[in-house]
């Protein structure tokens, strides 16, 4: 049972680093910002991850386009790599680094933004996606945890977790994604 409220416990450390961490709410702030005025003017937000972390891709995107709390109009979100049929072809016929890029480039439009998880933030598939939205010319931000690997000079909005444990960093991807469209909800009405 220790060992129980000793994991939980480690996870609420963690969530206390995000709420004195005036960086990184500032950079979530933002992102909400910059989402909300983007929304406004016709854009859409990509989401994009491997594993744990494309789950938690989808799930972000299931509470923009169905409901978080209220009923509303959806809000534009798509979730790159869900299409397994196209996912396996294109591993298949260009290789796994590219998953993401192909499909962002037949989907992307101006105001679009692109919101790539990777919990070490050096997965090679989202770096390439990454790289792509801002040739493309997307707003880009990355969810990763403390260090931010590759991304966190990669994006413009970093959200790099205070942790080095992965089911931490994607328990706050979550925290992060859920107050994420609270906000979005609250204010595209």
């Amino acid at each position: 049972m220790e060992d129980i409220k000793n994991y939980i416990n480690n996870s609420i450390k963690v969530k206390k680093k995000i709420i004195t961490n005036d960086e990184l709410i500032n950079n979530i702030e933002n992102l909400i910002e910059i989402s909300i005025i983007n929304i406004s003017k016709g854009g859409k937000i990509f989401f994009c991850g491997n594993g744990g972390s494309a789950a938690d891709a989808q799930h972000i995107v299931a509470e923009l386009t169905g409901k978080f709390l209220n009923d509303r109009q959806p809000i534009p979100a798509i979730a790159l790599g869900t299409n397994f049929s196209y996912t396996t072809a294109v591993a298949n016929d260009y290789n796994y680094d590219n998953v993401f890029v192909r499909e962002l480039v037949a989907l992307a439009k101006p105001y679009d933004i692109l919101v790539g998880i990777s919990t070490s933030g050096n997965s090679p598939n989202i770096i390439k996606v990454i790289n792509k939205a801002k040739e493309i010319g997307l707003v880009t931000s990355g969810w990763t945890g403390e260090t931010g690997g590759r991304l966190k000079d990669l994006v413009d909005i970093w959200l790099g977790i205070p942790s080095d444990f992965t089911p931490h960093i994607q328990e706050a991807h979550i925290t992060i994604g859920h107050a994420f469209c609270y906000f979005l909800e609250n204010k595209l009405k």
